[in-house]
């Protein structure tokens, strides 16, 4: 099977606190984003990999990016939308028409690992859809004007993460409709739900943390420390 991945990273990330995007602030050394592209190169299963970027950061991720730390000939860069659906589907427009299974990853999940990735795809070439996810740890409250209106079940909530698979002709499809209605979800799986379509869950991996806030950011570092120590002492 043709499998490619997407990576959306033209976000601003504002709960960051900075005036650059989060993906490209320094972690361990070198951009986050570099990370996430490490990653999916390092799993050898995609025989693509698009980056969509921010419209006018092509350069930057050019130079600041890709040739410092990342093999050229392995990169498509795609200039993104004004939201994340919208690059994702730009994304999906870049690839080969005979792309088997599609792979979205979020550019700020440096710490995706190639298990995670394979689990993703197998489930997905079975089914048609999956999304990797952990269970929930904390109590949750549907909560509206500071007032507790429900606590639902914890064991049915599980926190979605990503990657998440798809057969490409089936969320190629669910993009075109949803951008015919001008309908826009907080994922790529709702876009199924959303069309009757059925996705599957794998289980997902704690460490697997999407960098959203500084704290994230020293977590992030801490996390692959701890990995790069693990390796040498396996040497």
């Amino acid at each position: 099977m043709r499998a490619a991945v997407i990576i959306p990273a033209a976000g601003r990330g504002l709960r960051m606190g900075k005036n650059i995007n989060k993906q490209y602030l320094p972690l361990c050394g070198k951009p986050l984003l570099a990370h996430t592209l490490g990653a999916c190169i390092d799993s050898q299963f995609f025989f693509a990999i698009i980056v969509v970027v921010t419209p006018g950061e092509e350069d930057f991720f050019r130079r600041d990016v890709l040739l410092p730390w990342l093999p050229q000939d392995k990169i498509t860069i795609v200039t993104g939308g004004t939201e994340r659906q919208d690059s994702v589907y730009k994304g999906l427009q870049a690839l080969a028409a005979d792309t088997d299974l599609v792979c979205i990853h979020d550019g700020a999940r440096p710490l995706v690992s190639a298990s995670l990735f394979y689990n993703c795809l197998s489930e997905a070439e079975q089914h048609g859809a999956a999304i990797t996810a952990v269970p929930v740890k904390d109590t949750i409250k549907i909560v509206a004007a500071n007032q507790v209106i429900s606590t639902p079940p914890r064991d049915t909530l599980w926190a979605v993460q990503t990657p998440q698979a798809f057969r490409f002709d089936l969320l190629l499809n669910v993009h075109r409709r949803a951008s015919s209605e001008n309908f826009y979800a907080t994922d790529d799986a709702a876009l199924l739900e959303r069309y009757g379509y059925a996705v599957r869950v794998v289980a997902g991996d704690y460490e697997n943390i999407k960098v959203t806030t500084p704290e994230d950011l020293v977590v992030a570092e801490t996390l692959i420390r701890g990995r790069q120590h693990a390796d040498w002492d396996r040497l």
